[in-house]
């Protein structure tokens, strides 16, 4: 369990303060509770961590590198910037840290097939990398909108030998995928797993998910001390759900001294309705099981929400996220879907880094704020992902 002034994190009923928890009805919670007690009598155990180690350090290639960005910062002209590379992960994004922990746990439990959803279809191609894996048939729920945009990884998963299931109702977008794979789970959640793609729905998966992103923040702690001698000023990651932000800050969150701020989508503008800026203009409620901050219309209902970059237009959020927003642990502050272009581009061709636009949420920030920073002062900004998938989406918007 991760502490953080003097609260444990989550409570035994899956609740960060008053986030969380189980909003299922009771043949789900049943299930739910089946996961969470495999899931701690398997992470205890030398085997478990074992075969998980190993296949971080000579599948996914982990540690993944902490670079520093010396172009970068010295045409800004403030802050030092790093990038912690995770990008460079198997399967391109930070998605499979969770995904082997998931996949090993279905099988451990016997399960004959997972189901998930995905957005910008990373969570959904490592998904399908460690179902292949360890030999688990793997379903993949993905909006029609986000399978004409991230065409690459829609491929990518079908030769790994996931059903991909097109959702066309509703928005046709994340939510509605996240919808239907819950559906298709419910028909039989005994033999079924879903296997969540962030740190959202009911417990266990917010602590689950959490858990195995960890290593990102406790990888950045080490790198940091052994490449410059201290630790980070900033940790700076994207916020859609929120996996690869609570993987990058939770090895820091009892470090006063280091600033954690995560990036929501601001879309064309927090004035308009196009944004999913969940934390920054929503309000505690619930959604997928779960009680969180969510993006809501009068009548309760989630609204339709937009971003530039499919893995993050969710109109929920973690509820650590929600948690450390009431703490006041993190910062959660926006990026439009302009600023979000900009720092893809320039990240690509100052660095030679193509980010995924998602990851370019965080690029943003630092773009933003570096210069205004002392020149001694070191950012980290999680770079979550690669743009091979958004590449054509950019290339056609842009008139490349």
């Amino acid at each position: 369990m991760q502490q953080l002034q003097g609260f444990a994190l989550p409570t035994q009923d899956g609740f960060f303060g008053e986030y969380g928890g189980q909003f299922i009805p009771p043949h789900l919670k049943a299930a739910m509770d089946e996961i969470n007690t495999a899931y701690e009598q398997i992470r205890h155990t030398a085997e478990f961590q074992q075969e998980l180690s190993d296949l971080f350090q000579h599948y996914v290639g982990r540690p993944s590198p902490l670079f520093y960005a010396k172009r970068l910062s010295e045409q800004l002209g403030g802050a030092q910037i790093y990038l912690k590379r995770e990008d460079l992960n198997h399967t391109g994004a930070h998605k499979i840290n969770h995904c082997l922990g998931e996949a090993l746990l279905a099988k451990y439990m016997g399960k004959t097939k997972v189901i998930a959803e995905t957005g910008a279809g990373q969570h959904g191609v490592a998904l399908a990398t460690a179902c292949a894996l360890v030999g688990i048939p793997c379903e993949i729920h993905m909006g029609q909108v986000d399978i004409e945009k991230e065409h690459p990884n829609v491929v990518k998963m079908k030769i790994l030998g996931a059903t991909l299931i097109s959702v066309t109702r509703g928005t046709a977008t994340l939510k509605d995928a996240v919808d239907n794979a819950f559906k298709e789970y419910l028909k039989d959640p005994e033999n079924y797993i879903y296997a969540i793609g962030s740190v959202v729905g009911p417990h266990p998966f917010p602590k689950m998910v959490r858990d195995f992103q960890a290593i990102i923040g406790d990888e950045i702690k080490q790198q940091s001390q052994a490449q410059f001698q201290q630790l980070p000023d900033y940790v700076v990651a994207c916020v859609g759900g929120g996996s690869n932000a609570i993987g990058a800050f939770t090895a820091f969150l009892n470090e006063d001294s280091v600033k954690l701020v995560g990036v929501e989508p601001a879309g064309y503008g927090l004035d308009t309705t196009q944004h999913s800026a969940t934390l920054t203009l929503g309000k505690p409620s619930q959604i997928h099981g779960m009680a969180c901050y969510v993006l809501e219309d009068e009548q309760g209902q989630p609204l339709p929400v937009h971003s530039i970059a499919s893995g993050l237009d969710y109109p929920g959020v973690g509820p650590q996220h929600s948690f450390l927003k009431d703490l006041g642990r993190v910062e959660y502050t926006t990026a439009t879907d302009q600023e979000c272009l900009d720092a893809f581009m320039t990240l690509s061709r100052v660095e030679g880094i193509v980010p995924a636009l998602e990851s370019s949420h965080a690029v943003a920030w630092a773009l933003r704020e570096a210069p205004h920073l002392p020149k001694e002062t070191k950012i980290v900004v999680n770079l979550s992902g690669r743009g091979d998938k958004d590449a054509d989406y950019v290339a056609q918007k842009l008139g490349l």
